[in-house]
């Protein structure tokens, strides 16, 4: 894990272990981290991650949906001091903690949070939009493309990290997929020969924009109306 970690992060590599020494401590005593995922912090969380990084273009403005206690947007904010990264979070105790996580590890001129569901941040006066749109352990596929494509501009990508049932959610979904404006999803393999096992991924290019009102209806086809976040 050192070699990968040294490969990951390079001369941020100290930045990292700040930060997972604060998702060992606070991240577990305001319940962001279970105490039993203490011990694989770095390989299952921050390598597998930072993985993803090689996925995104340099210089790249990149939303993280749902991002919890900032996994993965901090660990790429950190891995990648090119990138300008939005952590979305609509609970207010991760906020809290992403907010003092920022200005501990010093990424404010970086990295901003923003409190609020992903429909929110795609709408109102000012929405956001990004080269990239993260999210980890989400939800489905189909609806991690209603939520994030959005998010994307014209030829920006959905970046999903999934595990090994990838290619089952890629047969699954693709359709929906399509219905809200994206590309066929492929699966990547992030971080090959440098972690083991490797990040899986599905990317989706959103190849088209979609009214709300027919992306709403893409969504009904697929069931009854989706949980929001």
């Amino acid at each position: 894990m050192a070699a990968a970690a040294r490969t990951l992060f390079g001369d941020r590599l100290d930045l990292a272990a700040a930060y997972a020494e604060l998702l060992a401590t606070d991240g577990v005593v305001r319940g962001l981290i279970g105490p039993r995922e203490t011990p694989r912090l770095w390989d299952r969380h921050l390598l597998n991650c930072a993985a993803v990084a090689e996925r995104i273009p340099e210089g790249a403005e990149v939303l993280d949906v749902g991002s919890g206690a900032g996994l993965p947007g901090l660990v790429l904010a950190i891995a990648r001091p090119d990138l300008t990264v939005t952590l979305v979070e609509p609970l207010a105790r991760r906020t809290s903690f992403l907010t003092e996580a920022v200005d501990e590890l010093g990424l404010g001129g970086t990295v901003r949070v923003f409190r609020g569901r992903a429909e929110e941040a795609a709408s109102g006066s000012a929405p956001l939009h990004a080269d990239v749109v993260t999210a980890r352990a989400v939800a489905p596929l189909d609806r991690l493309a209603a939520w994030c494509l959005p998010l994307a501009v014209p030829g920006g990508r959905l970046v999903a990290l999934k595990g090994a049932t990838a290619a089952e959610e890629v047969a699954e979904h693709a359709a929906a997929v399509a219905a809200l404006g994206g590309g066929e999803p492929a699966v990547q393999r992030c971080g090959v020969g440098v972690i083991d096992p490797p990040t899986t991924v599905v990317e989706v290019v959103r190849e088209r924009v979609v009214a709300p009102a027919r992306a709403a209806t893409a969504r009904k086809s697929r069931g009854g109306r989706a949980r929001r976040r």
